[in-house]
């Protein structure tokens, strides 16, 4: 059965004769998208293929493609060893995740995709990092971070965590003296301990931001957990590229040896397209396996929420891994060069939600991340063709959701060591992935346009990080409390002083298609445990109160011309919302994401937006 879902149900006085010719216009589209042949795969099989591989597949049919075999565990080694036999060659594969990657035939995909034992084929896409060219534009460089957090009289340093930084390397300098590791997967490596380098600068500088000690700067540009280890997994070469595989083998390395390196959290600074839902995406599943194993995932939103022709804001811009439902994913603030938080603003290039295909409330927070200072490898390359950005020799100034990404792993960093201090850990439990994410987000800082207007949360998640929030609510958190008790061992007050300005908390958290107002944060939930997916129906305590709705349906169809205004209609079958007259699948480009402002009175993104819903 089909709804019809108008948005502005006041302005009920719409013409309907306007009303029902746009109706038959998006019925007359349902009807074609229904109608659509699949091409020469088999029945079943054309599900199996993202897009990525589908469109080369379309644009030349015979030619070789870089992909990710998914298959039944037992399997593995029989399609292996087919396709040896048919002279593919096979680059490497995962035993944790199943996966072979292969150099394959055009020709042979579909065969494939049609076996039963072959769960996926996916382009082994090109990964890149999350830094946005020439600094990002406006705003002054940032030499007071920890000001800005409200970190400046803390004494807690992320002593005691690990941070597993998945990046273009980590150079060994002054800023990591001690508390350096490095493993190299560059190009299909196996992971080997090798000397530490970085020959493109992002990582060195991610790290910088997240654990530097700001020694070579007498702690002018310290980061912010300049005790924590960092374990540097090398998948980036010297032009700040690498593939999918190399990033899952680095996931997949930090899970193995997560208690003998003591990784508690991994930063991924990167990302490629959304290609398919997050359920068959290899790098999305990887990190979720490395949430249920313990490890909190902090991930860049993308830096895809500007049209570059036309200075246009566009949502839907979240970049894989951003879109695993269990990453903690961050877009950027630009704090204008002050510690004070009112002027923060969310720059244009961060990415907004919703996600590809799944439509899930992304990012979850946004954190600073706009002309930050920090740690760079002189020999690399950011370094070398970027002289306008250089601070002196030892460090250099850069913009993106990559630098905020940063930013919140050195924080949940904090928030480990100041919990397990006032816990007694290991005695007690340490916080797991759902619980860092629901304290990052009920004390974060909501934001505001010029007009006072609040931001919607696809562009802001629950709001700004406000990091001495979250370590002042993770320190009074008993994590041995029973499910649905009370496990606060001490009092909180919901606000935090920064600069003079004394802040309220958001006290919101994003789940799934709800958001959660109240004080749900102070109880002990079922959400908060180890085996949740975050954004589940689960049974929740009497003292939350539910927001209104904030997504509809499983599943998101983007068009490329969205029409906005008071006649603006969606049609559902129940899985699927069509917008627009054209639609496109999963494709990130400018031509297909949502351009445009989303205001309260044309968008379904916004909790104040009121629904009216006719069946037919």
């Amino acid at each position: 059965m089909l709804r019809i879902l108008r948005l502005n149900w006041r302005k009920c006085c719409v013409e309907l004769g306007r009303s029902m010719k746009r109706v038959a216009q998006l019925l007359a589209l349902v009807a074609a998208v229904l109608l659509v042949p699949t091409g020469s795969f088999g029945q079943g099989a054309s599900h199996k293929i993202d897009h990525a591989v589908a469109a080369k597949l379309q644009s030349s049919p015979t030619a070789p493609q870089r992909v990710i075999i998914t298959t039944l565990p037992a399997s593995r080694a029989a399609i292996k060893q087919s396709l040896n036999a048919r002279g593919n060659t096979v680059l490497g594969e995962n035993a944790r995740f199943s996966t072979l990657t292969t150099n394959v035939a055009g020709g042979d995909i579909s065969m494939y995709a049609g076996n039963a034992t072959v769960t996926g084929i996916h382009a082994d896409a090109k990964i890149l990092s999350h830094t946005v060219p020439g600094g990002g534009g406006s705003g002054s460089a940032v030499s007071a971070l920890r000001d800005t957090l409200g970190l400046s009289s803390t004494t807690f340093t992320g002593a005691g965590i690990g941070i597993a930084v998945i990046d273009s390397g980590v150079k060994s300098i002054n800023d990591f003296a001690g508390r350096l590791y490095f493993y190299d997967f560059l190009n299909g490596a196996p992971g080997n301990l090798i000397t530490a380098a970085d020959d493109y600068g992002h990582g060195t500088h991610v790290a910088g931001l997240l654990g530097g000690s700001g020694a070579t700067s007498n702690g002018q540009y310290k980061g912010v957990a300049p005790g924590a280890r960092v374990v540097a997994l090398r998948v980036l070469d010297a032009n700040g590229q690498g593939y999918t595989s190399d990033v899952i083998n680095a996931i997949n390395f930090a899970i193995t040896n997560k208690t003998a390196l003591g990784i508690d959290i991994i930063n991924l600074s990167l990302g490629h397209p959304i290609f398919e839902p997050a359920a068959s995406d290899p790098l999305v599943q990887a990190v979720e396996a490395a949430s249920r194993a313990g490890i909190i995932v902090v991930a860049a939103a993308g830096n895809v929420g500007v049209n570059s022709t036309t200075g246009e804001v566009g949502y839907a811009g979240v970049t894989s891994p951003g879109n695993a439902r269990s990453a903690i994913t961050v877009g950027a603030v630009n704090t204008n060069g002050t510690a004070r938080r009112s002027d923060d603003v969310v720059p244009n290039y961060s990415s907004r939600g919703p996600t590809w295909y799944d439509g899930f409330i992304k990012p979850d927070i946004v954190a600073p991340g706009h002309k930050l200072v920090s740690d760079v490898s002189r020999n690399a390359t950011l370094y070398k063709n970027n002289s306008t950005l250089r601070v002196g020799t030892d460090y250099m100034t850069l913009s993106g959701t990559s630098m905020s990404t940063g930013v919140v792993s050195g924080t949940v960093a904090l928030m480990l060591q100041a919990n397990r201090a006032a816990t007694g850990y290991p005695l007690r439990p340490s916080l797991t992935p759902n619980a860092v994410k629901a304290i990052l987000q009920f004390t974060a800082i909501r934001m505001h346009d010029a007009s006072g207007a609040e931001l919607d949360s696809l562009t802001q998640g629950a709001g700004a990080l406000n990091a001495a929030g979250a370590i002042e609510l993770a320190k009074s958190i008993d994590t041995s409390a029973a499910p649905g008790a009370p496990w606060l061992m001490s009092g909180v007050t919901p606000s935090t002083t920064i600069a003079g300005e004394n802040i309220l908390w958001g006290e919101n958290i994003l789940w799934g298609e709800n958001i959660l107002w109240g004080e749900s944060i102070y109880t002990h939930q079922i959400a908060w445990g180890m085996n949740v997916l975050w954004g589940e129906n689960i049974m929740w305590g009497e003292n939350i109160l539910w927001g209104e709705n904030v997504l509809w349906g499983e599943n998101i169809l983007w068009g490329e011309n969205i029409v906005w205004g008071e006649d603006l209609i969606g049609i559902t079958d129940g899985l699927n919302i069509l917008w627009g007259e054209n639609i496109l699948w999963g494709e990130l480009r400018a031509s297909n994401i949502v351009w445009g402002e989303l205001t309260a009175n044309n968008s379904v993104w916004v909790t104040s937006t009121a629904w009216l819903t006719t069946v037919f």
